[in-house]
């Protein structure tokens, strides 16, 4: 997270003052304040001796933040970005690709959806494996559910590569798991860290193809009981910051979400009506035992119509899927 400390140099009235004023009331990071409800922040600060110079503290904090947005851009410039540096990246899954164009497309926010059980974990692993072969990028795994299977990306990428020599099998695979770096996450604070470096290492090195969260749902569910906007608030802030990221850096992201029980008892997704504004591409993934194949549903796709469906196939090893 980024420290309201590290703006003290853009503003005179970002002083200690302002800063151990930000403390008293829980604020050390810029979410920290973003998440805040600013008018009762400026209420409290209306008390203090110091009132004035409080306030202008509070203005100069959004007038930083707003200053790190970006113009407009039009029409043209838009489509110029989209055909020169927005991508399609394969998956490498028979049917997959071709029924959505590009399995994945940079600077899409991508989100799998889907009971225990349907895939989204082996639709991850695969992403991660076909890109850090075949794209000559790096990925980088959030697991935090104990998800990721170096087993498994060594399985599958020996797979795509059975027709070369073992010598050359070894090679390619050695090569996959240098592109992929996995980080074990159990906090959405934590997350906001990894996206905060990942952001900073993007701004010099575009070298990250690929960002997985799997899943996004289970780091975020615990704050989300009672009705308070806390929760809320932390969710909407990490989807905004990997669309920024998304956008700003060409990178694929993916993550994955869990069904909840809904009226009638049908399952829904998890995370609300806000969270679907979100993710560019929502794909509702289930399994079918007896066919051991997957059915994949588009709820939302810029270029593909909702409810269309189709099956692919999981290659196992006596792997279940998750």
């Amino acid at each position: 997270m980024v420290l309201l400390k590290a703006m003290e140099e853009q503003s005179p009235f970002i002083d200690s003052t302002f800063l151990d004023f930000c403390k008293s009331r829980g604020i050390f990071t810029v979410e920290d304040f973003l998440i805040h409800d600013l008018n009762s922040l400026k209420s409290f600060a209306e008390k203090q001796y110091n009132a004035e110079r409080l306030k202008q503290g509070i203005d100069q904090v959004l007038f930083i933040v707003n200053g790190l947005h970006k113009p407009w851009l039009n029409g043209v410039e838009l489509l110029k970005d989209a055909q020169e540096n927005k991508r399609d990246l394969s998956l490498t899954f028979e049917g997959f690709d071709s029924f959505l164009h590009g399995a994945l497309r940079e600077g899409f926010v991508t989100e799998l959806v889907g009971p225990s059980s349907s895939g989204k974990t082996q639709v991850c692993l695969q992403a991660a494996a076909s890109i850090a072969k075949g794209h000559a990028g790096g990925v980088i795994f959030i697991d935090t559910g104990n998800s990721f299977s170096a087993a498994r990306i060594a399985h599958l990428t020996s797979h795509v590569s059975c027709s070369a020599s073992s010598q050359q099998n070894h090679k390619a695979l050695c090569n996959v798991m240098k592109n992929i770096s996995c980080h074990q996450v159990f906090d959405i604070f934590t997350l906001f860290d990894v996206l905060h470096q990942l952001e900073s290492k993007l701004k010099h090195q575009r070298s990250v193809r690929l960002f997985v969260v799997d899943s996004f749902s289970s780091l975020i569910i615990p704050f989300l009981g009672g009705g308070g906007p806390y929760g809320h608030a932390l969710m909407i802030s990490a989807g905004n910051l990997l669309k920024k990221m998304a956008h700003e850096y060409n990178v694929c992201v993916l993550v994955t979400n869990h069904m909840v029980g809904g009226e009638n008892g049908s399952a829904k997704p998890a995370l609300g009506e806000s969270w679907k504004t979100v993710p560019h591409v929502r794909l509702l993934l289930s399994h079918d035992r007896e066919s051991r194949s997957c059915n994949i549903s588009v709820v939302k796709h810029p270029s593909v119509v909702a409810g269309n469906q189709t099956k692919f196939t999981i290659r196992s090893r006596s792997q279940s899927t998750s």
